[in-house]
């Protein structure tokens, strides 16, 4: 059967990613813990290159999906990080992290794992230079962003100083507080993306014949085009993008185009660029999806040069590294995750029945840890501040 066909690729594909999936979560989760958002902020104020810069860098490795990098940005651009800074930011943050890294050493290849970050950076540095060359930042106030205790909230960082702070908490329990916040919080953000991505990446392999991706996205500049038209639009987070990614090389897409849907799926859609035009204004949202476009196209050229230069058969080489898990350890993962999916996928289904039954809901699916923050507008958006990409 045709279903049966769908669930057994994306069984596989979770066998393959499970255990990556687990070591991106405890190292996000971690850098929660170890890596304050208000360090990041007082840093990417003054200056017209250096704050784009720390922002791209900075941005990489958070793990902030599409939808919580919106509030946090708003939150960093209120209290004075520049535009440049801001686009920055809004970048790399959702077009990369450590467990979407980590999920494409699983299922892509060693140049793809490092050619995701590097174009991210790239792509963000391009938006963020570009933006403050046009609208040069004047002398901005300086930054102070929220700074609660990310282990248990026991201060709001007002009344004490950092130097006391830390002795409130033993490593031992911050990392204790990292791994739980990873498995609870931060799966629960990106876990219905997750398998979403996983399902429409098994109706690729199964139903998709090799000839029409082979056709149309095989390589060159036309099918990177068409990845841009695709991924633009689209919502979908950085790791949801992955499996489907690999999917599409296994079918015949090239490196290059797979990169550029890569970039510019979790970078862009709808929601977010209205959000931008009342943030940032019309200019820098045209600066922001130029950059994406160009220097996600420029780099999908490059990985396609690099392979054929190396003569790699990208479809013989996806998903290598996960052959060095053992079947064993991969069904432990599996079985983990979908342990873990139980109690917020229980959630997810209280809250459509109670939207059914016409009860209000007041939920938007970000996590315990979700704050209300200050948008464009006059109302207050919904969004966290640590979440996955």
């Amino acid at each position: 059967m045709i279903i049966l066909k769908i669930l057994e690729a994306s069984w596989q594909l979770l066998l393959e990613s499970s255990v990556y999936i687990l070591l991106g979560l405890v190292i996000g989760g971690l850098l929660k813990m170890f890596l304050s958002p208000a360090a990041i902020a007082n840093h990417l104020g003054r200056g017209r290159f250096m704050p784009v810069i720390k922002a791209a860098l900075l941005g990489v490795p958070l793990p902030l999906c599409s939808c919580g990098v919106l509030p946090a940005a708003v939150s960093l651009k209120k209290e004075g990080a520049n535009n440049g800074a801001t686009v920055a930011f809004l970048i790399s943050t959702p077009e990369s992290g450590v467990d979407s890294i980590s999920i494409s050493w699983a299922l892509l290849d060693p140049i793809m794992t490092v050619a995701r970050p590097v174009a991210a950076f790239l792509s963000a540095m391009t938006a963020g230079i570009f933006e403050n060359l046009f609208n040069p930042p004047g002398t901005e106030r300086p930054v102070n962003w929220l700074q609660s205790c990310p282990v248990d909230n026991c201060c709001d960082g007002s009344d004490c100083d950092a130097e006391s702070h830390r002795a409130h908490h033993t490593m031992f329990e911050k990392f204790k507080a990292g791994c739980l916040y990873a498995l609870t919080d931060l799966w629960a953000d990106m876990m219905l993306w997750f398998f979403a991505g996983l399902l429409l990446a098994g109706v690729i392999s199964a139903l998709v014949p090799d000839s029409f991706f082979t056709g149309y996205l095989g390589g060159g500049l036309s099918s990177m085009l068409l990845m841009l038209l695709f991924g633009i639009p689209l919502y979908i987070c950085a790791t949801a993008s992955t499996p489907i990614a690999a999917a599409m090389i296994l079918k015949g897409v090239s490196p290059g185009a797979a990169l550029v849907f890569l970039l510019v799926g979790p970078a862009t859609n709808i929601a977010s660029i209205s959000v931008l035009v009342g943030l940032l204004g019309k200019r820098a949202v045209a600066v922001y999806l130029a950059s994406i476009s160009v220097v996600s196209v420029l780099c999908g050229l490059m990985v396609n040069r690099i392979y054929a230069y190396l003569h790699i058969d990208v479809m013989a080489v996806a998903g290598r590294a996960a052959e060095v898990i053992p079947p064993w350890l991969q069904l432990t993962g599996a079985v983990i995750l979908l342990g873990l999916s139980i109690k917020p996928l229980t959630q997810v289904v209280k809250r459509l029945i109670a939207k059914w039954s016409g009860q209000e809901v007041q939920s938007c699916g970000c996590g315990s840890n979700c704050q209300t923050l200050p948008m464009a507008g006059d109302g207050d958006e919904c969004g966290c501040h640590t979440g996955h990409k």
